[in-house]
């Protein structure tokens, strides 16, 4: 049976698009009907294969946004470059059909039943797994302190920023603060800079508390946090990274 459910999270399957959510004006949420889907850890990812009409392929890989168990949501942000996230992100519809595969990952992810607090660190885009935490704890009534540290450009480059707003407001075991690099909302009251060690000092959790710490962005920004963390006394083996760009 275990041997039956490995193979069919690695072997490609159709998932039909059920709707299609805007995040940002170049961030977009897919919710997928997967068939047979097994559910899934937060934290995990999906695989997405397209193939054109010469037979060429390409496929990525998509941090899962949902807590579970379904339907499966990916958000994906638009590469200009990209081969496989501008046809996501502004081609497919409701109703279309994608080829995935997955849940595929077993380190970067959280489990419900530790009661570890837990410090998120998030760069950009790098937001989408640390939401699936969130919402898992919120799906599951959980009483484990989370406090997210998520860093954007701008305020209209954040993704599920509404929805972060309410559930630090609706849950007092959940704190949410922004950083904004180059532009903040009027009447912002921090200033506009990089995250820095002050900050996650402030608005994390002291390693004294022994907090599992997740931290997902663009390569230079995983490794400036991660060395922060260290640096204020965080466990190496409590941090756990997932990043994404070129070498």
């Amino acid at each position: 049976m275990a041997r039956a459910a490995v193979s069919r999270r690695l072997n490609w399957q159709v998932a039909t698009v059920l709707a299609v959510r805007q995040e940002t004006g170049s961030a977009r949420t897919l919710v997928l009907d997967v068939p047979g889907w097994v559910g899934h850890l937060p934290g995990q990812h999906l695989d997405v294969r397209l193939t054109a009409e010469d037979g060429y392929q390409a496929q990525r890989s998509y941090s899962i946004a949902s807590a579970g168990p379904g339907p499966v949501e990916i958000s994906v942000q638009r590469l200009s470059d990209g081969e496989v996230s501008p046809y996501l992100t502004d081609v497919v519809e409701a109703g279309d059909q994608i080829e995935v595969r997955g849940p595929i990952g077993g380190w970067f992810v959280w489990r419900s039943a530790s009661t570890a607090p837990v410090v998120l660190v998030a760069g950009g885009s790098g937001i989408v797994p640390l939401m699936a935490m969130i919402r898992a704890r919120g799906q599951a009534a959980g009483r484990q302190p989370f406090r997210l540290i998520y860093s954007v450009r701008t305020p209209a480059d954040a993704l599920y920023a509404d929805e972060l707003r309410r559930r630090a407001v609706s849950d007092p075991g959940l704190d949410v603060h922004f950083v904004y690099t180059r532009s903040a909302p009027d009447g912002w009251p921090h200033p506009v800079k990089r995250l820095d060690v002050a900050v996650v000092n402030t608005h994390g959790w002291p390693p004294d508390f022994q907090p599992d710490c997740f931290v997902c962005g663009p390569n230079t920004f995983v490794e400036v946090v991660a060395d922060i963390l260290v640096a204020l006394g965080h466990d190496p083996k409590r941090i756990r990274t997932e990043r994404f760009g070129g070498a």
